[in-house]
């Protein structure tokens, strides 16, 4: 195999993990933390720029809030929406709903406001929780039926006493919002106990500890925050939200360090672009932990980790659902050898048995692909008010035993020694950059529109060894659409990820004789400039050639005009952190994420870039 060691325990220090029990879930997660506020009272508990709380200051936080529940809307369970962007806020927000005994729906305040009313109305919330920064777009989603209840202006006479009663571990935690293939999005839920049991799973496998401080990059509307957040305030640790969006990966290796981070946790690409910039001569002295998912992870990225990190620091790579929380651990340190081009998603974790399952439903032989199946007692609920959904995909067990089992639609295999490979999705599903999504969703989304008599959408491999979406629509009428107006039309009903990268007109799709669509014969994405709303314009001057080349290089496209924009051609977050990393190092300026997204287009980037260079007085080298 691939130089996996017999025990995980030669990767790890001998540090202050104490083992997470399975009894201890039989508890609510509001019990828990309290335990831990008891514990460490003045211990770092979360820490957001200047921004932070002790333990103690933090419940005393969550606990006014879980009083303005309570004032507001009884006792009773029930769905709290959350719209409040990454940081401090949505980490209070969502211990207080789950402290109140009610359950917490985060909606991303940058989805299309079709898609996050969708969500509001669909999960029947009542209350919108929100902070100043987002209490127009609250106010506008509300309307006269919902109320708000914003954090930056609770009464200062609340209580911040621990609320009193106990909850009873089945009470629904969290309704997660996932793509759906029915085109709109499905909630999948989750309750106190099979929450703590996916952070007991986490504890023990990664031995997470007090002294441990963990990074939140990603967007509370993701399950991935579940593990940061709870795995963090659940064992003592401290908890340290970026906003990746508007910091740039740029500052991430700086941060890192500043912040004595001991665990890193995102998605692979962005732990790919991150580590691809290295030197490997930064120095992360604390960090002991590298934890990725969400997309394959492979030999090249293996390497990016073992030239630029510590002997001390490991990588691990998982497998973890929405529906069923980690599964599988792969544990990777400095002298590991990785055989073939894709890493294993690895090996059991506590409680979650991982099954290959045939068409008719019966385990294949080792060796052999399968359908990955989870059987376990602490698999999600199921979907909220989609019973057909649920029935179709949890089983329960045949003998009557708590088991069930969750029938994933990923493809694996298994070899000799129990250790798991992903294959990939068995339907069309599939993942980009960490979001896992339902390529019926986006193809339901083009059929909407009356430009678009038929659409269908594929996932084709890119160079940075991730994917990307290619949408090829037939036109229903002539002149076809231009990109320009797919894009911005799709931008109304879409998140940003689930816009395809580029769009091909067809007039027609090919067909197999069967009368389904040949995918194998839809043509490559060519280099060529997309058809725009606006005509090509060469560039002008020294700066827009330098920064159009430097764009067409990055996207893939023979040419770029001075006023074509960057989010158009396909351009996305981490193609951007790496235009802005390319132009500070060639012209010497400060330029950053948020300016460069302020400034789309050729024209207006050359602009920016000529004024840092004259406001720092500084010639700058092209090269």
């Amino acid at each position: 195999m691939e130089n996996q060691p017999s025990s995980r325990e030669q990767f790890y220090p001998q540090n202050k993990f104490i083992e997470f029990r399975r009894e201890e879930i039989e508890q609510s997660i509001g019990t828990r933390f309290e335990a831990q506020v008891a514990q460490y009272p003045q211990r770092l508990a979360v820490r957001a720029g200047e921004i932070q709380f002790t333990y103690q200051t933090l419940n005393q936080a969550v606990n006014r809030l879980a009083h303005a529940l309570f004032k507001r809307r009884g006792e009773a369970a029930e769905p709290i929406a959350l719209l409040l962007e990454q940081g401090v806020a949505p980490v209070i927000a969502i211990m207080g709903v789950v402290k109140a005994g009610k359950f917490y729906v985060p909606l991303d305040p940058s989805y299309p406001l079709a898609r996050i009313q969708y969500m509001l109305a669909d999960s029947t919330a009542q209350v919108i929780v929100t902070h100043n920064r987002h209490l127009a777009l609250a106010q506008t989603l509300a309307s006269e039926r919902l109320r708000i209840i914003n954090v930056d202006a609770l009464e200062p006479d609340l209580p911040i006493e621990n609320p009193r009663g106990a909850l009873s571990p089945d009470t629904l935690a969290y309704l997660m919002y996932t793509s759906g293939s029915t085109g709109q999005p499905k909630g999948v839920m989750e309750n106190h106990r099979n929450l703590l049991h996916h952070i007991l799973r986490l504890t023990n496998s990664l031995r997470i500890c007090r002294d441990d401080r963990q990074t939140l990059l990603r967007s509370c509307s993701f399950n991935g925050s579940v593990r940061d957040i709870f795995g963090s305030l659940l064992n003592g640790a401290s908890l340290h939200p970026l906003n990746l969006e508007r910091e740039g990966l740029g500052t991430l290796a700086g941060w890192l360090t500043r912040e004595g981070i001991t665990t890193y946790r995102s998605v692979v690409s962005t732990f790919r672009n991150f580590a691809g910039h290295l030197d490997g001569r930064t120095s992360f002295p604390h960090l002991r932990l590298i934890h990725v998912g969400g997309e394959p992870v492979t030999k090249r990225d293996v390497s990016l980790f073992q030239a630029n990190f510590s002997q001390g620091c490991i990588l691990v790579n998982g497998l973890g659902i929405t529906e069923t929380g980690s599964v599988r651990h792969f544990y990777i340190g400095k002298r590991s050898k990785i055989e073939s081009s894709f890493v294993p998603v690895g090996y059991p974790i506590q409680d979650m048995n991982v099954m290959l399952l045939d068409e008719g439903g019966q385990e294949v032989k080792t060796g052999h692909a399968g359908e990955i199946a989870v059987k376990s007692c602490y698999l999600s609920p199921g979907y909220w008010r989609k019973p057909d959904l649920t029935r179709a995909r949890f089983l329960p067990d045949p003998k009557g035993g708590a088991e069930r089992t969750y029938l994933t639609g990923d493809l694996g295999r298994m070899s000799e020694d129990g250790c798991l490979i992903h294959l990939g999705r068995k339907d069309f599903q599939v993942k980009v950059r960490g979001h896992r999504i339902e390529i019926a969703e986006i193809e339901a989304a083009l059929l909407t529109l009356e430009t678009v008599k038929e659409a269908i959408v594929v996932a084709h491999p890119d160079d940075a060894e991730g994917q990307r979406l290619v949408a090829y629509c037939v036109p229903s009428q002539q002149p076809g659409p231009t990109v320009s107006a797919l894009r911005q039309t799709l931008a109304e009903h879409l998140p940003q990820y689930m816009i395809p990268h580029a769009f091909i007109l067809l007039e027609n799709l090919p067909i197999l004789p069967s009368g389904k669509i040949n995918r194998q014969a839809l043509p490559l994405p060519e280099t060529g400039r997309p058809q725009l709303a606006n005509s090509f314009i060469a560039p002008r001057t020294l700066i827009e050639e330098v920064v159009a080349t430097l764009w067409s290089q990055l996207l893939k496209i023979d040419s770029v005009g001075v006023d074509d924009n960057f989010m158009e051609l396909g351009g996305d977050s981490l193609l951007a952190t790496q235009i802005v990393s390319r132009l500070r190092d060639m012209f010497g300026i400060d330029l950053s994420l948020p300016m460069f997204f302020m400034n789309l287009t050729v024209t207006k980037l050359a602009q920016l870039v000529e004024e840092l260079r004259s406001n720092q007085n500084r010639p700058g080298a092209i090269s």
